[in-house]
């Protein structure tokens, strides 16, 4: 056991992978289909078993189930109702929203007081043959029957159960870019499936106006408080611009202002009316002074006025004045100017001119009293309107206050006048009661049960087995440890492949393959051989082991068969049976096991006695010798070292049948006194867990592993589909063409 602990040094010293190898390339495996197929065709009783089951349970369920019958009505559900009335034109543009709306519609058509309400009408809350009908047998004291009914006091909770049974055999099934809805009821009854469709079609479309009526008067009475107290605050609004405008002595009048709507009453000062007439009469008032003034000056130069000369009694008396004086002239020429006609003439020519003056005078008076009258007038009316302009300044400063309150008024007024438009629009909208559901299509009793459908339930079940079956094969074959294909041996175990041995038929002993050099057996050892020249720089290794994780597996036939094919070789080779708890190299040689292995452990020295020829095979043999108490005491000494490298002095290759690893100590000793270990695998008959676990052993004992040959390995079985061969056979006679 020291000798043991002294190897346990480091990891395994794995040999690097032979170059030579028959497993196939990662990017050269068959594609996922065919490891599908393969999964496929190794589990087909499984899969084929579940299939079947389900298709006669299926079959067995269908002939078992009920007839059940669907009705289906056809609704339309619009966006929103018609507007008769035309507040805002005919149709709704769609908005983003309809989604939301559409849902909603479902979801109420899916309610519980709909289902309630339908089980309520069509008096099923209290109908027996309903609830047998949908074989609710509850022991609920609200189901007690007293002479043939059910009692008063537990309709609420029977109410309750019959809106949930109409619930859950109803269904909604909008059609895609549409507007309208399928409403359908299954039941025994096709009859009554057709009553429950229609009287969820009828009641759904009553549900919704009564909501839009409910709807509608709340609003009405919201907008009828709201008008109440608007009309209110108006009244107060408008009672305290009156107050303020009669304790201010603020006068507005009315006034008509057109505009684009029409005539609308506007409001004005008397002072601002006031100030405007006196503006303009103080204009008209300069403008007469001005003229006055003109006509004055001009008045000033005697008869040059204008209003002289434009007096018709002055120009009358210049006239008559310019005629007597063209007269006295006349005269002049023939008589003296005291002739009596003559003096005459001069007479009246001096009282026209008399005249003439008082005329201008009475002129020039009336012109400077006119001027004088104009001067009094303009500062008459300019006095008063400056006296305006102050009032109307203090009046604007008084009315900022009264503008306020008037701002007030006509808010209210323009809410109160909103609030009541939309009152009445309300009012109007109400009276109407337009629904935006309409039934399209009715329910009719239908003639053919919905279900059981009979082809449909079995391939239902069909696939359900199918499905089944695959799930339990790929859960079998995930549970699955063994190792069914030589690349599984590099993949799960890590260990370099040798070579894969094929399975012996039936009646076959493996060493009747050997002797046959034209057999599987032999071409795959022949291959094993040649991959193992490659594991060290001097070739085939000098001494080896051939060990496994357990029993049977064969190791001793790989063992028998490479120590024949180095023979073969022209080898001196010498086959030792190592496995001193169960030997099995002597029946191999007709001999028995008095003499071997063990007895030169135990310290006989005399190799001669304790071997013996296999001249068929062209080897020589060293049984296990007798059976000791504790094999592993006899190897843990330095015997087997002496014996080993007394046998390399007189033979080229030594091959010991090591015990299997797993539960015994020989196999790590053994390994840990040859060059390496040869680790037989055997296909389809061992857990990958285990022989990872045993590989773990060796390595512990600081053992090199040269790689693994996977024994009793068939082509059928490999994972990676039909026709996975390795050319064993080929040119024989009895091979497959």
């Amino acid at each position: 056991m020291n000798l043991i602990s002294s190897n346990l040094v480091g990891p395994a010293a794995f040999a690097p992978p032979p170059p030579a190898t028959v497993s196939p390339a990662p990017a050269d495996r068959p594609s996922i289909i065919r490891q599908y197929l393969r999964i496929a065709t190794r589990w087909r009783w499984v899969i084929i078993g579940a299939t079947v089951a389900c298709v006669l349970l299926g079959l067995v369920a269908t002939l078992l189930m009920t007839p059940k019958y669907t009705a289906t009505a056809t609704v339309e559900i619009a966006r929103e109702a018609n507007k008769v009335a035309g507040f805002q034109g005919v149709e709704r543009e769609t908005t983003s929203f309809d989604q939301e709306f559409y849902q909603t519609q479902y979801g109420l058509l899916k309610s519980r007081a709909l289902s309630e309400r339908v089980a309520a009408q069509l008096r099923l809350v209290d109908d027996p043959k309903f609830y047998q009908l949908f074989n609710v047998a509850s022991e609920h004291p609200a189901f007690r029957l007293a002479n043939g009914r059910y009692p008063t006091s537990g309709r609420a909770e029977r109410q309750r159960i019959a809106g949930a049974i109409l619930r859950q055999n109803v269904s909604i099934s909008p059609t895609r870019l549409s507007r309208l809805v399928d409403i359908s009821f299954t039941s025994a009854d096709p009859g009554f499936s057709a009553r429950i469709a229609n009287a969820w079609a009828d009641n759904f479309i009553q549900t919704n106006l009564e909501r839009k009526l409910q709807a509608t008067s709340y609003g009405r009475n919201l907008l009828q408080r709201q008008l109440a107290l608007q009309k209110e605050r108006l009244d107060d609004s408008q009672r305290q611009l009156v107050d303020y405008a009669s304790a201010q002595q603020i006068i507005n009048l009315p006034a008509q202002g057109g505009g684009t709507g029409g005539p609308t009453t506007v409001e004005r000062s008397i002072v601002a009316d006031d100030l405007a007439a006196l503006n303009a009469a103080l204009a008209q008032a300069t403008a007469a002074r001005i003229q006055a003034e003109a006509r004055a000056q001009q008045d000033g130069r005697a008869g040059a006025s204008v209003e002289a000369l434009r007096n018709q009694a002055i120009n009358s008396l210049r006239q008559r004045r310019a005629e007597l004086a063209a007269e006295y002239q006349r005269l002049m020429v023939q008589f003296e100017p005291g002739y009596p006609a003559a003096q005459a003439i001069q007479n009246q020519i001096d009282q026209l001119d008399r005249s003439i003056a008082r005329e201008e005078a009475r002129v020039l008076g009336s012109v400077q009293a006119d001027h004088r009258e104009a001067v009094q007038r303009e500062n008459a009316l300019q006095a008063r309107v400056n006296q305006l302009k102050a009032s109307y300044l203090d009046d604007r400063r008084r009315s900022i206050q009264y503008n306020i309150y008037q701002q007030e008024v006509d808010t209210n007024r323009a809410l109160y006048d909103g609030l009541l438009q939309r009152y009445k629009e309300v009012g109007v909208a109400g009276g109407v009661g337009v629904n935006n559901i309409s039934v399209v299509d009715g329910a009719d009793v239908p003639q053919r049960p919905s279900s059981p459908r009979l082809f449909l339930n079995l391939l239902i079940a069909l696939l359900a087995g199918l499905g089944l079956g695959a799930l339990i094969a790929f859960a079998l074959e995930q549970m699955d440890e063994a190792i069914a294909d030589p690349a599984e041996v590099e993949r799960r175990l890590g260990l370099p492949l040798l070579g894969s041995v094929p399975k012996v038929a039936d009646g076959t002993s493996p060493r009747q393959e050997l002797l046959d050099r034209k057999s599987d057996l032999v071409d795959a050892y022949l291959a094993i051989n040649t991959n193992l020249g490659f594991t060290t720089e001097h070739g085939v290794p000098r001494s080896l082991s051939v060990t496994s994780t357990r029993p049977a597996e064969g190791k001793s036939t790989t063992a028998l068969a490479l120590a024949t094919m180095l023979a073969r070789a022209g080898k001196r080779t010498i086959l030792v049976d190592g496995d001193m708890r169960s030997p099995s190299v002597h029946h191999l040689g007709g001999v028995d096991h008095e003499k071997g292995l063990s007895n030169f452990l135990a310290g006989d020295d005399n190799i001669d006695t304790l071997t013996f020829p296999m001249s068929d095979l062209g080897f020589v043999a060293m049984s296990a010798g007798p059976i000791p108490p504790n094999a592993a005491e006899l190897l843990t000494g330095n015997r087997l070292s002496v014996l080993l490298d007394r046998l390399l002095e007189c033979f080229d290759h030594v091959v010991i049948d090591s015990p299997p690893v797993m539960g015994l100590a020989d196999a790590p000793l053994i390994a840990s006194r040859v060059e390496g270990v040869v680790y037989a695998v055997e296909s389809h008959g061992i857990r990958s867990s285990l022989v990872k676990t045993a590989l773990g052993r060796l390595a512990a004992a600081n053992a090199r592993i040269f790689g693994g040959v996977l024994t009793k390995f068939e082509a059928r079985k490999a994972h990676y589909g039909y026709g996975y061969e390795y050319g064993y056979g080929y040119g024989r006679k009895d091979a497959k063409a």
